[in-house]
């Protein structure tokens, strides 16, 4: 009984990281690609809140020089391209039910314009606040709306992400037997 609940404990995947896989959309691993050309650098991760309401960094933040043009991560409609906050964003509904956000970008498309993995949908602007870079692309991604709505890790969507099983708690971990040992 005991080594089910370890396994049961263990299915609890704690995101820790990207790794540096390459094009994973060139594989077929994935429907979604990265949404600037080359591949940038992660300046700032993931970190969502524990509450909806909690303040956390819902999106990941990607540097690339000013006027660089943002792209589609994957097929959608636009589903709002405008300012929020004085801020330029734009939201792209696909077909998974998933909405990727980019921002601050000028945008080329408009609402319900339909758009292909890869397509321009804007311009880069500098000036991305916590930004280490010039220009950072904050690119979000979420499942649901409003307060209902699940932030997803971005680089999630492409396949990038190494996961590490942990226990749930201390007492759910196996028992630390030595080397050899047999366990019950």
């Amino acid at each position: 009984m005991r080594g089910r609940r370890v396994v049961a404990g263990l299915t609890a995947a704690v995101v820790v990281g990207a790794t540096v896989a390459g094009p994973v959309g060139s594989r077929g691993q994935s429907q979604y690609d990265w949404p600037l050309a080359p591949r940038p650098p992660v300046t700032r991760g993931f970190d969502p809140p524990e509450q909806h309401w909690e303040s956390g960094h819902r999106g990941v933040d990607l540097a690339s020089p000013a006027d660089s043009a943002v792209l589609a991560a994957r097929a959608g409609t636009v589903q709002f391209a405008g300012p929020v906050g004085g801020r330029p964003v734009i939201s792209i509904l696909h077909a998974d039910g998933v909405t990727t956000t980019y921002e601050p970008v000028t945008p080329r498309v408009r609402r319900g314009d339909p758009v292909g993995r890869g397509e321009v949908i804007g311009v880069l602007l500098a000036g991305h606040p916590d930004c280490s870079a010039p220009a950072c692309l904050h690119w979000g991604a979420r499942r649901g709306v409003g307060h209902d709505a699940d932030y997803l890790n971005p680089l999630g969507l492409l396949g990038v992400l190494r996961v590490r099983l942990k226990p749930l708690t201390p007492a759910d971990a196996p028992d630390r037997a030595p080397r050899g040992a047999a366990r019950r």
